[in-house]
């Protein structure tokens, strides 16, 4: 019986050891709002992630401004107007990998998972579930999702003279490689 608990307190332990929190400060959000009068896309390539293999937490922050438009003036309304980042600097998302035991951190591939947790921007916070995928690539994690957001669920408003060229829904997408 000893060697049995021994045994196992050893697998545990080994186990453990091998959990590892990845880590990016590099990964990527885009987004676009299409709509018959004009589409509007930005992206940011400063998306701070973090995801731990053991739990399958997940941690994304980004900072509002660091969003590029091809047209300043957008990218003028979009952070004073909507997203009013002196007050608002920065979006989070917190939440778990729900099937973490789906994806083998130490075998590459694709492995389809749901990430459960909350999302806030604009200094609101949401429980949302973002389906996703981590493709393991020699060893590192590429987090991927594409999820769609309401503007008006996290209080953001949209004036009547811009609503015409402001999607109902905003496509978001997420690529972040981490080490």
């Amino acid at each position: 019986m000893k060697k049995i608990i021994s045994f196992l307190a050893l697998a545990i332990f080994a186990i453990s050891a091998f959990a590892q929190v990845y880590k990016t400060s590099t990964g990527t959000v885009d987004f676009i709002s299409k709509t018959p009068a004009e589409d509007i896309a930005a992206k940011s390539s400063k998306v701070k992630a973090a995801i731990d293999s053991k739990s399958g937490a997940v941690q994304f922050a980004i900072s509002v401004n660091s969003f590029q438009f091809k047209k300043s003036l957008m990218q003028k309304h979009f952070q004073e107007n909507y997203m009013e980042t002196k007050k608002y600097p920065k979006s989070t998302f917190k939440g778990k990998i729900t099937e973490s035991t789906a994806v083998q951190w130490e075998k590459d591939g694709t492995y389809t998972v749901n990430v459960k947790g909350k999302l806030t921007m604009h200094g609101v916070s949401k429980a949302i579930t973002i389906p996703g995928k981590v493709i393991v690539k020699e060893g590192k994690p590429i987090l991927k999702a594409t999820f769609k957001i309401k503007p008006q669920d996290y209080k953001i408003k949209i004036p009547a003279s811009t609503s015409s060229k402001i999607a109902k829904d905003i496509a978001i997408n997420v690529n972040c490689t981490c080490n």
